[in-house]
């Protein structure tokens, strides 16, 4: 990724506008990024990404019908090693 302080990027956005198109411009400020520039498609491929991106919900938030279900939910037998990390003997 291509650093760039940011007044150089402010005084020659178009070339940045270019080069953005083929990797991620992260733009400086003392030192440290203060911003990234990406090209519409990648801005857009991190949208989708972060849209399919899990959630977690408080039990209080969910449907007792949900919250039953989730209760009698079990795991397949090839995870029985996960469960016994969680109950040790």
């Amino acid at each position: 990724m291509r650093e760039v302080p940011t007044t150089e990027f402010t005084r020659n956005f178009g070339r940045y506008r270019e080069i953005v198109q083929r990797e991620p411009v992260a733009v400086m400020s003392h030192g440290r990024p203060t911003g990234y520039f990406v090209s519409a498609v990648e801005y857009e491929e991190l949208q989708h990404y972060k849209n399919l991106a899990r959630q977690s919900f408080a039990t209080k938030d969910l449907q007792r019908e949900e919250v039953e279900a989730i209760a009698g939910g079990r795991m397949s037998s090839e995870h029985d090693h996960l469960n016994a990390l969680m109950n040790p003997k």
